[in-house]
């Protein structure tokens, strides 16, 4: 009889870690984000240019960094300019020293626009 009560003893402050949500304050709409995959933030990147039909742009790299680590949004707003956001969606898990970056390019028809559309790079630059 004595070990159960022990036993109970110990085992009381286990089981007291239960919350208990009453909804009596009121409470409408309760809105609960699942997702854990926010966007990735903006690539920094060194520099950029559109020429010859591509967009160039020069970003870090550990000397496996190619267009396909990267992920291009095209937003058009209502000023007739199309933005253009750039986001890693892959890591460069290489170890090799590029103190330079490297250039990454896609050719304007790969990503939908058409030549002479005014455009606007959203990402931060980084000297």
């Amino acid at each position: 009889m004595i070990r159960v009560l022990i036993a109970a003893a110990l085992a009381a402050p286990l089981l007291s870690g239960c919350v208990i949500y009453s909804n009596e304050g009121g409470e409408r709409d309760v809105v609960v984000n699942w997702s854990d995959h926010a966007k990735p933030a903006l690539e920094a990147v060194r520099s950029a240019r559109i020429a010859d039909g591509r967009l160039t742009v020069r970003v870090d790299s550990n000397g496996c960094t190619d267009a396909t680590h990267f992920a291009v949004d095209l937003t058009p707003v209502d000023d007739g300019v199309t933005n253009i956001a750039l986001r890693r969606n892959a890591e460069d898990l290489c170890k090799a020293l590029v103190p330079d970056g490297v250039e990454v390019s896609w050719s304007l028809d790969q990503l939908g626009i058409v030549s002479g559309t005014p455009t606007r790079l959203l990402n931060p630059t980084k000297l």
